[in-house]
This record gives structure tokens, sequence and C-alpha cells, in this order.
């Protein structure tokens, strides 16, 4: 390839044109010659002998309109020129008007690709004659892109509803008219094609492009991924993400205007696109977050090219702000995920603990899903926002993971931030029950502290609350999030979450099977019609009971996909007229005491 490219060049250096031969030469300046290089492959293979012109033609229809892009096309075009019309090379322009100029390739015989720009102001030019003309042009000796052929050819304007769109040139030194009159034929059906193919393309890429940053929208980003992933898997291969979010861009939209922000990630987005190695793809994966996915790299290499990122970036200032800051995470294929959005999630989560880290430290730090801590502290505060921020994007799967990794782990009673991760997890399903363990939590103590029992009972009673509805991790998000009432079917649904809770999680965890009464029945009612067992009275565990009051009490005083919040007297009124009937009427006399206390809080 390197050799075809330098005998090009070496042609192009010894190489001499009369101004009148070569109008061309007149705009060397315009001319820009790419290098040749052979893909004789991309040729269709047609036989060399001769067949009928309306057999040439039917082939050429039905298997043109098949090509996916204006290259394939006129690969094929060019294949049955060469290798049925006997010419010894083809050039397609099309033209470009807001450079006012028409972009012509030239296709020689052993495949040799070349490039150059007439300008639509060289008047005396023949190809600039036939665009502006609309009409056939047969020249003696033809000259283009500075590539010597002297060989006689046509050339025609491609016409599509009465408007040229370019121009298609065809030369041999043993050239007829009837193959001319024929190729004719054939350029009036390419015009059409190269339209379409055109708009089709367009369309594509304004689906998937990003407005602001030229950068593959968050759609065609994730395409892109599955694309990559697929192919690391057929391959054997790694691939990496590498999630950026530019620090403090929120401030900078309050103090300076979004207009501001916009330049802020625009700057980022064109150094990523200069640093970025040929292949790699860079997405707007959010409003200020930017992806990289790095095809074939393994984690250790993707952690270095995110540092040379970083350095790149920090080297841009912007008026008023400064050097740009930025926090950036990191995942690999097949090392932290195998499915695609874990991956994600695992690159977003890595870069909200970069982003905590540099804020501690001072100092930008990349940090690597591979090394993250699940259970750390700040990890499960990172996961549970990521969780929160896609709760639709991530589906039963993840959880299942979730869950997994939960039932892996071996407890001791002080290892709260393990049960608590769990509980915000399932709470991020649902945007209106996000907090919801916790408070319930808080609540449920708060009554059993009131209560005077024993220490061990008021920390079972908490971690009861914590993971009472555990369950509703096998519960659709369609159900769980839906605004208006549920039907019968979806209802039944919804009761189950109690036993999936005991069954699917807590039943295989020996340390927390003490919390089984509460989780399996603090939906139960005092009067016997409440779920799953329809168990009343004091049959009813006694810690599910008090679990069930305070889960009540900040589900009226918290928003629902149904209603605003109530106010404490109305949550107050409603617990009473529920006494004796729904709950245990001596808890709800002692929980409507402490109370006011309580909302206080919420």
């Amino acid at each position: 390839m390197i050799h075809g490219q330098k005998k090009a060049e070496k042609k192009v250096m010894e190489s001499s044109f009369s101004a009148q031969s070569n109008p061309i030469a007149q705009r060397k300046t315009a001319n820009r010659l790419y290098g040749g290089y052979n893909h004789s492959k991309r040729f269709y293979g047609l036989p060399s002998n001769n067949i009928e012109p309306l057999e040439i033609f039917s082939d050429f229809c039905s298997e043109a309109k098949n090509k996916k892009t204006v290259e394939e096309v006129l690969d094929y075009i060019h294949a049955i020129a060469i290798n049925k019309l006997g010419y010894t090379f083809t050039v397609l322009g099309l033209v470009n008007n807001q450079s006012n100029c028409i972009n012509i390739t030239l296709t020689d015989l052993v495949g040799n690709v070349y490039s150059a720009k007439v300008l639509l102001n060289e008047i005396q030019n023949p190809i600039v004659e036939c665009f502006i003309n609309k009409t056939k042009k047969v020249v003696d000796n033809i000259n283009i892109a500075n590539i010597p052929f002297n060989t006689p050819g046509v050339i025609l304007p491609l016409i599509n509803q009465n408007e040229c769109v370019g121009i298609f040139i065809a030369g041999s030194p043993n050239r007829n008219e009837m193959n001319d009159e024929f190729l004719s034929v054939l350029t009036n059906y390419l015009a059409l094609l190269i339209i379409n193919k055109r708009l089709s393309e367009k369309v594509n890429n304004d689906v998937n492009v990003d407005t602001l940053t030229g950068l593959h929208n968050h759609r065609g980003f994730q395409e892109k991924l599955s694309l990559e992933i697929n192919n690391a898997k057929n391959k054997d291969q790694s691939v990496s993400i590498i999630m950026l979010d530019v620090n403090n861009i929120s401030q900078i939209n309050r103090d300076f205007g979004h207009a501001k922000g916009d330049e802020i990630i625009r700057t980022v987005a064109d150094r990523i696109k200069k640093n970025i190695r040929n292949g790699d793809v860079a997405g707007r994966y959010g409003g200020d977050e930017i992806a990289i996915i790095l095809a074939d790299t393994d984690n250790t290499e993707a952690c270095h090219i995110a540092e040379y990122l970083n350095y790149s970036i920090s080297c841009c200032l912007i008026d008023d702000v400064g050097p740009i800051k930025v926090s950036i995470g990191v995942s690999t294929y097949p090392n932290c995920a195998h499915e695609q959005d874990k991956l994600l999630l695992l690159s977003e989560q890595a870069m909200l603990i970069s982003k905590n880290k540099g804020h501690q430290k001072g100092k930008p730090v990349i940090v690597s899903a591979q090394n993250i801590d699940f259970w750390n502290e700040m990890a499960l505060d990172s996961l549970a926002n990521v969780v929160a921020k896609r709760h639709s994007q991530w589906g039963i799967n993840f959880e299942d993971e979730l869950v997994k990794k939960f039932q892996s782990e071996s407890f001791s009673s002080n290892d709260l931030d393990i049960v608590a991760s769990l509980a915000g997890a399932i709470d991020a399903k649902d945007p209106y029950t996000r907090g919801h363990s916790n408070s319930v939590s808080r609540y449920a103590e708060a009554l059993a502290r009131a209560l005077n029992l024993p220490e061990y009972e008021v920390e079972r009673i908490r971690l009861g609350a914590m993971l009472h509805d555990v369950g509703k991790i096998g519960i659709p998000e369609s159900i769980l999030g839906k605004t208006a009432a549920l039907t019968d079917q979806e209802w039944e649904i919804m009761k189950q979450h109690p036993q999936i809770g005991v069954t699917k999680v807590i039943n295989s965890i020996q340390a927390l099977k003490d919390l089984i009464p509460i989780i399996k029945h603090h939906h139960e009612n005092w009067n016997g019609s409440g779920y799953p067992d329809r168990l009343a009275g004091d049959n009813i565990p006694f810690g599910a009971r008090i679990v069930a009051i305070a889960d009540a009490f900040h589900a009226l005083v918290s928003d629902r996909p149904y209603r605003k919040a109530l106010s404490l007297d109305k949550a107050v009124s409603i617990l009473k007229t529920g006494a004796g009937i729904q709950w245990d009427k001596n808890l709800v006399r002692k929980f409507i005491i402490i109370a006011p206390s309580l909302h206080t809080k919420v």
C-alpha cells in the first residue's frame, strides 16, 4: 500500500501539464492528492466475457440498490465500467455547494483511488461545463487530479429532477460511442441512487449525532458499544470504556450562564476528538458526561489513555473559569462486567468515585471499576446515585446480580452498610420511594425505643424495617411506578413482594433469618384482611406490626405517583382511623405521640 502511494506521488512530481490541456492544473492548490492504494478486492468479480446490455442493466439495478453507501455503489458501477465496458478508469464527482466545488474521486484500472477538487468558477474546465450545462461532453484528453492518463473519455451529468448533483466520467483509449450511450443510461439511475443514499446517510447521522459536540449522541453511542462488545466476544478481546464528567458544570452554568457551560463541553469534546486513537468512539452520554469506547484495549491501557486525556483537557483554559477539570472512571469488558448496561453503570460509578476522591485530595484521580471495593461507603453512595439516576434503564438482571453479591457476603451484626446498600438500590427502582427504607427504619427504631424494648430487639426491628421491601426487587418497574390505580392482576403481583423478599434474598443468609417474620408479615392487617397469610391480631409478629405503622406513616407524608404528601395532622388522623382495623391500636397510640418529632426530619 505504501509502495503504491509513493509511486502515485512520484507520478505527480514528474508530470507537467499545459493550462490548455489541463485546466485543473491552473488550480493546483484546489487539488488534494489523498494517495493511491490498491483495493482491487473491492471489485465484485464480474466475468470478463461480454453479455447483453439489458442483462448488465438488470444486474446493476438489482444489485446497486442494495448497497448501503455511495462508496459501495461507486465500486459496483466501476466494476461494470472496467470489466464489462472496457474503460480503464472512472471518476465520480459530487457537488459541494458550500465550498462551491465538485469533489471528485478517481479509481483506476487496478483500484488505486485519488481525490481532488474542481472549483465551479473554472468555467473553461470540461467538468464544470458538463455540470453547468447538464449535457454529456466527450473529451479527447482527460487529465484529472494530476494523474496524466491522457486518454479520451466521456463526462456525464448526474441529473435528478432537473438538478445536476454531480458528474460521472469514464475513459479508455478504446472507448466507443455505444458504450458511452449505455453508460449514460446507467448514470441516470446512478443519480437517483446517490441522492437516496446521501439522504439515508444524513438521516442516520442526524439521528445518532449530538448537535452541540458533533460526537455520537446517547443512542448512537449505545449502538456502537453493542457492536464493539459483540466483536470482542467473537474475537476474545477486551473493550474498555472511559467516562468523564466536567467538574462544577452546574455552578458554572449558574455563575456565567449556560452558554459558558456549552463552550466548555464543546471544548472538551474537541480535545477528545483530537486525542483519541483512530477507531476509538466518543459520545455524549449525558448532559456533561462524555464516554469513549476503546476497542481491543485492556484496563491498564485504558487507564493510561484516561491519564493522557485528563492532562490534555486540563491544558484548556476558559475565560472566567480557568483550566477545565474532569472526573474520569474506567471499566473493561469482560473483567468488570459482561453485559453492556452493567459495564456502563460501573463506568459511571467509577466516575462518581473519581469526583469524590478528587474533591478530597484536591487533584484529579482516575478510578477503575476493576479496583472498586463494592461495599465501601463511597462506592455504595455512588452506586445508589447511579441506579437512582438511571432507574428506568436498569432492569431485573442488574438487581439479580446485586442480590447475588449480597448473598455471597459473610455478615456480622455490624455489617449495616451492606444491608443499607441493597435497600437503597431497591428504593432507586422508583423515584417516589427513594430513601423510603431508611425513613421507615428510623421511624420503626424510634417506636421500638419509645416502647423500651431490649436493644437487641430494637436492632432487629431496625434491620427488618431497612429490608422490609427487599422483595420489590422482583416487581416490574411498570407496576412500582404506575400513577394510575393497579389492575387486579397487577395488585396480585405487587402483593407477592413480602414472600419474594424472604425466598429470594433473606432465606439464603443465615445472619438475617431472624428478620423473616418482619419482612414477610409487615403487610398483615390487625383484622386479618392483609397479606400474605391473612394473620390477625396478636398472631402478627410484634416487629412486623411496628414496621407496618412506620411504613404507612412514611407513605402518607411522602409524595406518591398518585398524590402529593399529606400534612402531619392528616397522616395522624388516618392512623387513628385505622387503629384496631389495619394496625395495632396500642402501637398507633404510642406512635402518634412521637410522630411530630419524626416528621420534622422527613
